[in-house]
C-alpha cells in the first residue's frame, strides 16, 4: 500500500509522548515531517529537536524572547507565551500530535479543529473537561478527525475498527493496578510520594504515574471513552490486568471479545495514530505469544481507589462536573507532588471530593463555561491546600 507523507504539529515535544513520536518520526522520514515543535519550559531538549527536525515554527510556552535562542536556531518562526500552541496549529500540518500536559491541551484541540486539522490526541483533559465540545468539533472536521494515542483508547480503538457495523455492548479498559494494587486503604491513603511514583510497568511522567497510583488516570479514561466512542459509562468496564499485555478490549452482542495485545511500549499506539489507517514499524520488540505466560485480570476495588466511583458520579451529573473532577485532581496532584512527604496520597480524594460538592453543579454549555468551571475549582483546590 503506498503511503503518503504527513506533515505533523507536536504540541508537548520534549515530554514522554512527544519525544517518542520524533523517534518513530524519524525511522521513517520519507513518511512524516516535522512541522512544528513546542514545549513547555525545556529549552534545552527542544533546542536539539529543532536541530534534528527543523520545523517551520517552535515555541516555549515560558517567557523568553529571540536574544535567548542560539542564532542557529532562529532559521524557523519562535513564539513564546501561551500562544505558541496555536501558532503551532496554524503551520502547514496534516495532523496535530497534542502531548502536552493539563488543560492547555483543549486549547491547542479546539485551535486544531478550527485549522481543520486532524487531532492525535495524547491529552486526557481536552476531552474530560470539554467532551462534547471537543467532539462537536471533531465531527465538522470529519470521520476519524480525532485519533487516540493513548494506549488503551488506541487499543478500543483498533478493536472497532474490526467491528464493521456489529454494535459492541461492553468495552473493558485495562490498567496495571498501579503501585498499590495490593494494599489495603489504610496504606494507600497514607502513601507517600516516592512510594507513588514506583510504577510497576511503565515510564511516564509524574503526573501521570501519581494518577496511576489513585486510579484517577482510570477515571479520566473513562469519561475519555464515552466521548471517545459514543458510549453509556454503564457499558465502560475497568479491569486490572498486572502484566500490561492485553491493552483494552470489545465485547459484542453475542459474547464474542476482540482484543488488542502488545507489548507494553507506547510507540505502537503513537505510530498507529500517526499512520492510521496504515501500520507501521516502531523499532520495538513484538509480542511473542509463546513467552507471554499468564495472563490474569481483576476486578478494581472502589472502596479503596472512590476515583471510578467519582468518574460515574460526573458523567450522570452532566454539565462541568467532569471538568471540576479533573482540575481538583490536577490542582491535588501538583500540591502531592510539591509537598514532598507531608501530604499523604489520600488528601487528593478528599480535595476532589470537596471540589465537586462546591462547584460540580456548574454549566459547561461553551468554551468560557468550561475555562470558568476549571478556574474557579482550581481557586477553591488551593484554598483546600493551604
Amino acid at each position: 500500500m503506498a503511503h503518503s507523507l504527513r506533515r505533523i504539529a507536536v504540541l508537548g515535544s520534549t515530554g514522554s509522548i512527544g519525544t517518542q513520536a520524533l523517534q518513530v518520526a524519524a525511522m521513517h522520514p520519507d513518511l512524516f515531517q516535522i512541522t512544528a515543535l513546542t514545549a513547555h519550559t525545556n529549552k534545552e531538549k527542544l533546542f536539539e529537536q529543532v536541530r534534528a527536525f527543523r520545523p517551520q515554527m517552535a515555541g516555549l510556552a515560558m517567557p523568553l524572547s529571540l536574544s535567548d535562542i542560539p542564532e542557529d536556531l532562529r532559521f524557523c518562526h519562535w513564539s513564546f507565551g501561551e500562544k505558541a500552541l496555536t501558532l503551532a496549529t496554524q503551520t502547514d500540518c496534516d495532523d496535530v500530535l497534542v502531548s502536552v500536559v493539563g488543560m492547555v491541551g483543549l486549547t491547542g484541540v479546539m485551535a486544531a479543529f478550527e485549522k481543520g486539522k486532524r487531532v492525535l490526541l495524547a491529552n486526557k483533559e481536552a476531552l474530560v473537561a470539554g467532551g462534547s465540545l471537543v467532539t462537536e468539533a471533531a465531527a465538522k472536521v470529519g470521520k476519524n478527525a480525532l485519533l487516540p494515542v493513548d494506549s488503551e483508547h488506541s487499543a478500543i480503538f483498533q478493536c472497532l475498527q474490526a467491528a464493521g457495523d456489529n454494535e459492541t455492548d461492553a468495552i473493558y479498559l485495562t490498567c496495571s493496578g498501579g503501585p498499590f494494587r495490593d494494599w489495603s486503604r489504610q496504606r494507600i491513603y497514607a502513601a507517600t510520594r516516592k512510594q507513588a511514583l514506583r510504577h510497576p510497568t511503565w515510564a511516564m511522567g509524574q503526573k501521570i504515574t501519581i494518577d496511576s497510583a489513585t486510579l484517577f488516570n482510570k477515571a479520566l479514561e473513562i469519561i475519555e471513552a464515552k466521548w471517545l466512542f459514543h458510549v453509556k459509562h454503564q457499558k465502560i468496564h475497568v479491569v486490572i490486568h498486572p502484566q500490561c499485555i492485553l491493552h483494552s478490549a470489545i465485547r459484542f452482542m453475542d459474547g464474542a471479545v476482540l482484543a488488542q495485545l502488545g507489548t507494553p511500549d507506547m510507540r505502537l499506539p503513537i505510530l498507529y495514530a500517526m499512520s492510521y489507517p496504515n501500520r507501521l514499524p516502531t523499532g520495538g520488540e513484538k509480542l511473542d505469544l509463546l513467552s507471554v505466560g499468564t495472563l490474569s485480570f481483576e476486578h478494581p476495588d472502589p472502596l479503596r481507589f472512590p476515583s471510578l466511583r467519582m468518574a460515574r458520579e460526573v458523567l450522570d451529573a452532566g454539565g462541568a462536573a467532569a471538568c471540576v473532577l479533573n482540575a481538583a485532581n490536577e490542582a491535588a496532584v501538583c500540591g502531592f507532588l510539591q509537598s514532598g512527604s507531608s501530604m499523604p496520597l489520600g488528601k487528593i480524594y478528599g480535595i476532589v471530593e470537596e471540589c465537586l460538592a462546591q462547584a460540580g453543579h456548574l454549566p459547561a454549555a461553551d468554551l468560557s463555561d468550561v475555562l470558568y468551571a476549571d478556574r474557579r475549582t482550581r481557586e477553591i483546590a488551593a484554598a483546600l491546600l493551604g
